[in-house]
């Protein structure tokens, strides 16, 4: 059904309703209408990373971890796996007759936010700082999730629109101010792909306010929505509306606050704040006529699922795709091609043949919560870093394992007199290894979203960017006995190792690699596979948090890649495989409205690698152009040892232009492209020993 018919049936049957019947539609938990014969319908689903928070479902690695394989085409296969997925549950919850929360087929997901600072903890939750990166990543992950056919295979949903990454603990009151220039040249664009070019049925806004308008009901801000032509529907973040007056101070009351929503165009309450729209209309705040066009949107969206009683060609996939080998399979690849390999001075990959004895020593080696990230699902099955060793060495060599420390508390057992009370276990293991795996890192407690656990700091965000005191500790203290070590971090985020990472033989950052994610590490530091993802944010040094602008700054000077001035401890874009690969030749043609880039990659190693194509662009002499060269086209690419390959990037003109101070894509300056497998700055030149290719055109 395309959305003209869906429109089409969801005026008719809107207009069949009163108008109480009508405002009841638009909250989250929306009741059914039995003389009309319609369902009751929860909204609210999610599928950031895997169908979440609703029994058993395949969990990918976290956002942040999907973003980190630069890999579009697998991400959109595995926005098809959560649809079907996704698909199979309601399949078989509605033929229970259960239509409770997070049993829906729209999904609030992806989180298209820009990882602007550091600290942030829903950070995990993004593809991470780049425009250009998370527009592809996230359109991508749409178009898997809503399927290909007229008919929605689910709904998926473009959020926090638009101005929204911290701090957590002022989301419900903070005001974001941000320029034009940034919010054109940084925070919109990611939004504009999704709405223009993927179509993505929803949009959330945030809780916060933009330029002085809150979110879920700023003109500016569904002005840009109209302008793209978004025809899906707006929802309110969860309780937002209700921020108006609680904390916004921009409404006196729950009436008002939903008058002044539905009015700017949010069609969707999640919350209740809504219940009190009825009122608003008998005010006269809000016209009737409001109320039924956005029930009629909601409903065009149903019927475009196909949920309202004609069906759909997803209504036979079977339960049992659930967790099924191929999708497994499809989550172990993931995995595989985003963990980031920072630092290798040759230790790695371990020859398994020769190692006798492994010791997997860290709070995160045997920790599910280190797998799973935030907004995730349930797995029948997990494989943790030391589990993943076990099932890997079987039969050939014996693994220690030990935990080291807590996670962040200086005693492991409460009852322990002393601190550090399973650091000589960790010590005895490491002496007893020919080799060390050392897991260290962070979970959804100590980053996440405002009071989604029990995080010890009061809030979501990290304070800096090192582990805690603990864990530091258990590095300094293994790394002295002298083992060829390896750490692994599972973080959604940037991690300053500090002396740890300097000392260490090598470094590979994990992410949250999903339930069974501890398999793909072991298979990459095993050599299975050699690592190819990339890092899809900057890590910086520690102290350099101390030269950005304040968390609460939304200017872009100082933050991320494209205005970042200083040397980073590891750059964006940047990630070591077990190859040597390089870009050695590039040439660019012109073609109708853009150009085409012919280049030639070669593998110089001699192992067998994936590797990712990346081009940047500078607009020498513009005053408007970032400080660095931004990112504009990137493709993965399979590079046997010794070998070549031909790649071919299509560039649009427009990824060519700048954004100015009035918010305009203007053409200016001397267009300069430089193609590699990372930035083409000093720092990626110095850890990979090549440098891009640079054209002019």
């Amino acid at each position: 059904m395309n959305r003209e018919e869906a429109r089409k049936r969801a005026k008719a049957l809107v207009d069949q309703m009163t108008m109480e019947e009508a405002a009841s539609q638009l909250i989250y938990g929306a009741p059914a209408i039995e003389r009309l014969g319609v369902p009751a319908y929860n909204w609210w689903n999610e599928a950031l990373h895997g169908v979440a928070r609703a029994g058993m479902a395949t969990m990918f690695p976290q956002a942040i971890g999907m973003a980190a394989t630069f890999d579009t085409t697998l991400v959109e296969e595995l926005g098809d796996v959560a649809s079907t997925e996704g698909r199979a549950k309601y399949n078989a919850a509605s033929r229970h007759g259960d239509r409770d929360i997070y049993k829906g087929l729209t999904f609030w997901s992806p989180n298209i936010n820009i990882f602007r600072d550091p600290r942030w903890g829903r950070g995990q939750e993004t593809f991470g700082e780049d425009p250009t990166l998370t527009g592809e990543i996230g359109a991508a992950y749409v178009r898997g999730l809503q399927g290909k056919g007229e008919m929605l295979k689910a709904g998926a949903c473009a959020k926090h629109f638009a101005v929204h990454s911290g701090p957590e603990d002022l989301r419900h009151e903070f005001n974001a101010l941000a320029s034009k220039k940034d919010m054109n040249e940084t925070y919109l664009p990611a939004f504009k792909k999704l709405v223009k070019e993927a179509k993505v049925e929803s949009v959330m806004g945030a809780y916060n306010r933009t330029n002085g308008e809150p979110c879920c009901a700023s003109k500016e801000l569904m002005g840009y929505l109209k302008e793209w032509g978004f025809e899906g529907h707006f929802v309110s973040d969860c309780w937002a509306i209700q921020d108006f007056h609680q904390y916004h101070h921009i409404t006196d009351n729950p009436v008002d606050s939903a008058a002044m929503a539905i009015n700017a165009g949010c069609d969707l309450n999640c919350g209740c704040t809504y219940e009190k729209l009825v009122a608003a209309v008998l005010a006269g705040k809000v016209k009737e006529e409001t109320v039924r066009e956005s029930a009629v949107r909601l409903f065009t969206t149903r019927y475009m699922l196909g949920i309202m009683g004609e069906g759909s060609e997803y209504d036979a996939i079977p339960y049992t795709v659930v967790e099924c080998e191929a999708h497994q399979k499809k989550a172990d690849q993931a995995a595989l091609e985003g963990c980031v390999l920072l630092k290798n001075d040759g230790m790695l990959p371990l020859d398994e043949n020769k190692i006798k004895t492994l010791g997997v020593i860290g709070p995160n080696a045997d920790s599910i919560a280190s797998l799973v990230g935030n907004y995730h699902g349930t797995s029948s099955h997990y494989i943790t870093v030391q589990r993943g060793f076990q099932e890997a060495l079987a039969g050939k060599a014996r693994v220690l394992s030990a935990l080291g420390c807590h996670l962040y508390k200086d005693k492991a057992d409460n009852l322990s007199q002393f601190n550090d009370d399973r650091l000589s276990e960790a010590l005895t293991v490491a002496e007893n290894s020919d080799a060390v795996v050392l897991v260290v890192g962070l979970d959804e407690t100590l980053e996440g979203e405002q009071g989604d656990t029990g995080n010890p700091y009061g809030s979501a965000d990290k304070r800096d960017l090192l582990l805690p005191a603990c864990q530091r500790r258990l590095m300094d203290e293994v790394l002295k006995v002298g083992k060829p070590t390896v750490i692994v971090l599972t973080a959604g985020s940037a991690i300053d190792l500090q002396g740890a990472g300097e000392k260490a033989n090598a470094v590979l950052a994990a992410w949250y690699p999903g339930a069974q994610g501890g398999k793909a590490v072991a298979d990459l530091i095993l050599g299975r596979v050699s690592p190819s993802g990339k890092l899809p944010v900057t890590f910086y040094y520690n102290e350099q948090l101390d030269e950005m602008p304040d968390f609460t700054d939304y200017s872009l000077k100082g933050r991320t890649y494209r205005y970042f001035a200083n040397k980073p401890l590891y750059p964006f874009g940047f990630g070591l495989t077990y190859g040597d690969a390089a870009v050695e030749k590039a040439e660019v043609s012109k073609e109708e409205n853009g150009y085409i880039l012919d280049i030639v990659a070669r593998n110089l190693g001699q192992r067998d690698t994936q590797d990712v194509v990346q081009v940047y662009c500078q607009n020498e002499g513009s005053e408007n152009a970032p400080l660095n060269p931004r990112l504009i086209a990137f493709k993965r690419v399979f590079l046997p040892a010794g070998q070549e390959a031909h790649v071919s990037i299509r560039l649009d003109a427009e990824a060519f232009m700048v954004v100015n101070e009035a918010g305009e894509h203007v053409s200016e300056g001397k267009i300069v492209l430089y193609v590699g497998m990372g930035q083409p700055d000093e720092r990626t030149k110095e850890l990979t020993g090549h440098a891009s290719v640079k054209l002019e055109l």
